[in-house]
């Protein structure tokens, strides 16, 4: 009896040291399974994982082989004696399940069971699933002991089976997050990209008569297109939607931008740098090189306008990008910033700790202005 107590004891040791682990939920339920068996010796084992509807809507079996599981059919509903623990959450233990009057029995080629030892898993006053053993080994019924253990083992699994389930949320979060700044980057730099070179085969298209100016615009555009698939290439591993910053400074990358929406368009494209600006916002810069292009390609697609200018400036103690345009403008109001290039701006804009502006009205042009604080 002591030997058997002290085997009992090193196995929820070992329990506890396996369901710390990292493991993926369903490797934690199996495991769940097994230990109880091992620490009650029971013959059978199965772990009811609970919905949120109260119903059993996973189970975790041990002892019982795949060609038995098929026979038997579909999941067991959570009835008789498995929805007894359901409805009460606490340790039951038989000596002969078909004895109870909440047995409703068991289904066609079930493997025979008469003894049962049930405990709920659970974490403070949340449930997450019963525990089912039937079938000690060597016969007899399930013991206090035999409880006591599952009990503990049971209070472990729960921990172990919250910590699992925060971390997927956890991971299912941050992939969702990665989705939302992959979309976001693609969204303010390839996107706009392949909008300049849209622009600049339309402008191809309406000079008919001038081959030799068509097959410049032609080869601008794929030259374009190149640079493109470059930093498309670069931010796929992992070098930065922006990283076409990296080789030059901001200066010079604000030039190349306002280049290519001249070279696609008939409108004006001015740019006024600082150089102690640019200095000033070079660990951020490609974030600011994405708001100024998704600003001049809004500009460009909506605006109607003639001129552009694109500025990087000192103001007291922030550092000011402003694109204006003097295009049609439009009711902010009515807008209410819905669209994915307006949400881009502001959620770059809060991700760089600076504030975002919109100066804008119908009939007299657009200002953005984004303000980072030193």
């Amino acid at each position: 009896m002591v030997a058997s107590e002290a085997r009992r004891q090193e196995a929820l040791i070992q329990a506890g040291i396996t369901l710390a682990s990292e493991l993926s939920l369903p490797a934690i339920l199996q495991k769940i399974v097994e230990l109880a068996c091992e620490v009650a010796d029971a013959r059978y084992g199965a772990l009811g994982v609970l919905g949120p509807d109260g119903t059993i809507e996973e189970f975790v079996t041990h002892g019982v082989t795949e060609e038995q599981r098929r026979a038997i059919g579909h999941l067991p509903r959570g009835r008789g004696i498995l929805g007894a623990l359901i409805v009460d959450a606490k340790p039951l233990r038989l000596e002969r399940i078909q004895d109870d009057p909440r047995s409703v029995g068991f289904p066609p080629n079930h493997p025979p069971m008469t003894t049962f030892l049930g405990v709920p898993v659970k974490v403070r006053d949340r449930v997450y699933g019963n525990l089912y053993l039937t079938e000690r080994v060597g016969g007899g019924s399930f013991e206090e002991d035999d409880e006591r253990a599952v009990v503990t083992l049971a209070a472990q699994a729960g921990v172990a089976i919250e910590t699992a389930r925060n971390r997927e949320e956890l991971e299912r979060l941050a992939v969702l997050e990665d989705r939302e700044r992959i979309a976001r980057e693609l969204h303010d730099g390839v996107v706009q990209s392949l909008f300049a070179v849209g622009l600049s085969l339309q402008a191809a298209s309406s000079m008919p008569g001038d081959a030799e100016a068509v097959s410049a615009k032609l080869g601008d555009a794929v030259e374009h297109i190149d640079r493109v698939i470059r930093d498309l290439r670069n931010y796929i591993f992992g070098l930065g939607a922006g990283s076409g910053v990296a080789d030059r400074e901001l200066g010079r990358a604000l030039e190349d931008l306002a280049e290519e929406f001249r070279r696609g368009s008939d409108v004006a494209v001015r740019v006024r740098v600082e150089p102690e600006a640019a200095s000033r916002l070079a660990p951020v810069a490609a974030d600011v090189l994405q708001v100024a292009r998704e600003a001049v390609s809004n500009a460009t697609r909506h605006g109607g306008g003639e001129t552009l200018s694109i500025s990087l400036l000192r103001d007291g103690s922030a550092t000011v990008l402003e694109v204006d345009d003097d295009g049609v403008g439009f009711d902010l109001a009515t807008v209410g910033g819905r669209g994915r290039g307006l949400a881009n701006l502001r959620s770059r804009a809060e991700d760089m700790g600076a504030t975002l502006d919109l100066d804008t009205a119908p009939g007299r042009g657009t200002a953005v202005r984004l303000r980072v604080p030193d």
